[in-house]
């Protein structure tokens, strides 16, 4: 007897989006968030990556979150990279505090009637061959088949479940705040031996301040003092810094599990990988974990696809994530400000001039370049599929408004499409025309197909030729 058949420990933006994901597969999943309400305070992401916007796209969001944000067309490596031209209609940054993300991803939750059991938290757990018993820190005992951890970098179910955490200490930490001022601060960005520094309009009063240590701290939660000490040895003076909102400190730290998976536990988000935030592509990350694990624990749990499927996971996620550690390591050596450094960080910039490299780290950076191992065959197989205009016998449409159900879509292309869309309990069937060109970034253009198979992470899992072969479209998605 369980009692939900997927328990999610953490309510963040990877717990969120896995719980909706499962939820739309018509999976019983449950939350335990050891925060009592939805409301964040303290640092966080700052906004969102094309891929990220796309995935919220698929499943008909996206507007709720672009209506509060603001659109920057550049990433950033060490200099802007201009991403307007990249294929995706979402060829921009989002800007929006990791807050308000949190908080529409929450209402879009509670729409779908996902329970959240909010100031609770996961003491440990066992589990055998038929689930996982989870204890709370309260003494409760829940039951279900499978738990994932969401639960952030000191994860308790990654420590409990003894998977390993290698990687790298920290050598750099900034102390992060927002703090009233009896003084004008000197706003904008200035640099010394230390590193770079910067100071700006707070989100609700006073400043915010970013501060590069001389000395690696040794606590998340800095003093007020230590931060007024920090101000003086770069400024000369604290700017009477005063009733600090939040005091936080992050450091260059680097680790990802070894495995993502142990037998019915997993790990998606902080719990699997943690990184520098530079780049902001903590939260973007996640999402993506959370996008690529749904469907495949969903039909595990239905019995549609032996437990091998969650393999693929880690499988695809792991690669994934190793990519963007060491991305945002190369971000904090290019920081650096010894005169070495200083040429290195010249030199990329200089590389990063040139359209080709970069799109090509731009593409990267937006995670709309991951392609999935899934064998030869067309540039599509394993790559996101592009958001096309299509013509079908009942209209326009695009191709991610047929993935507002989270369900594999099978697109037949012909010149005349017939009235028919074919739907079953597993695979929705469409007749479609294009008449514009198959442009991949990174990639570039690329011979349209036949027909595609599209996961429900809109991943393409088989192009082909031949539109009467549906059951190899079925077998690479895993189904028995």
């Amino acid at each position: 007897m369980t009692d939900h058949a997927v328990l999610i420990a953490g309510g963040g933006p990877t717990g969120l989006m896995l719980a909706a994901e499962l939820t739309l597969a018509g999976i019983d999943v449950a939350i335990i968030e050891r925060r009592a309400t939805s409301e964040r305070i303290g640092p966080g992401a700052l906004g969102m990556y094309s891929r990220s916007i796309e995935i919220l796209d698929q499943r008909g969001i996206a507007e709720r979150f672009i209506a509060q944000g603001t659109k920057h067309k550049a990433v950033h490596l060490q200099v802007p990279l201009d991403i307007s031209d990249l294929p995706t209609r979402h060829n921009y940054v989002l800007g929006l505090k990791q807050k308000h993300i949190e908080r529409i991803l929450a209402e879009w939750v509670e729409e779908l009637g996902v329970p959240v059991l909010r100031g609770r938290e996961v003491k440990g757990f066992t589990q055998d061959n038929d689930g996982v018993e989870v204890t709370l820190a309260d003494g409760e005992v829940l039951r279900a088949q499978y738990l994932v951890g969401c639960d952030g970098g000191r994860s308790v179910v990654r420590k409990t479940a003894g998977i390993e955490f290698p990687g790298w200490d920290a050598t750099v930490s900034w102390i992060i705040a927002e703090v009233e001022t009896r003084e004008e601060p000197k706003w904008g960005f200035i640099s010394n031996a230390t590193g770079t520094h910067a100071i700006g309009k707070g989100d609700t009063f006073g400043a915010g301040i970013v501060i590069t240590e001389a000395q690696v701290g040794s606590e998340d939660h800095p003093s007020l003092r230590e931060l007024s000490d920090a101000l003086i040895s770069i400024y000369g003076t604290d700017f009477g810094i005063h009733s600090p909102t939040w005091i936080s400190r992050f450091t260059d730290m680097t680790r990802q599990a070894a495995q993502y998976r142990d037998r019915r536990v997993l790990l998606a988000g902080d719990a699997a990988h943690v990184h520098p935030p530079l780049g902001g592509q903590g939260l973007n990350i996640g999402i993506q974990d959370a996008m690529n694990l749904g469907w495949k624990l969903a039909q595990v749990v239905k019995g549609l696809s032996p437990d091998t499927l969650l393999d693929t996971y880690h499988a695809e996620r792991h690669p994934v994530g190793a990519r963007v550690l060491r991305q945002t390591m190369a971000q904090v050596a290019l920081r650096r400000t010894d005169e070495r450094s200083k040429a290195l960080a010249e030199n990329m910039a200089e590389l990063l001039k040139m359209d080709e490299p970069r799109r090509h780290v731009a593409a990267e950076i937006c995670a709309l370049s991951i392609r999935y191992d899934l064998g030869e065959g067309h540039p599509l197989l394993g790559r996101r599929m592009p958001d096309l205009d299509l013509v079908t016998a009942s209209g326009a449409v695009r191709v991610f408004e047929l993935l507002h159900e989270a369900r594999p879509l099978l697109i037949h292309f012909a010149e005349a499409p017939r009235e028919s869309q074919a739907r079953s309990d597993r695979v929705r069937t469409v007749e479609a025309s294009h008449a514009g060109a198959w442009d991949l970034p990174d990639v570039g253009k690329v011979p349209a197909p036949a027909s595609v198979l599209i996961r429900p992470d809109g991943h393409v899992a088989w192009v082909d030729g031949d539109p009467e072969a549906p059951e190899v479209a079925l077998s690479k998605l895993g189904w028995n």
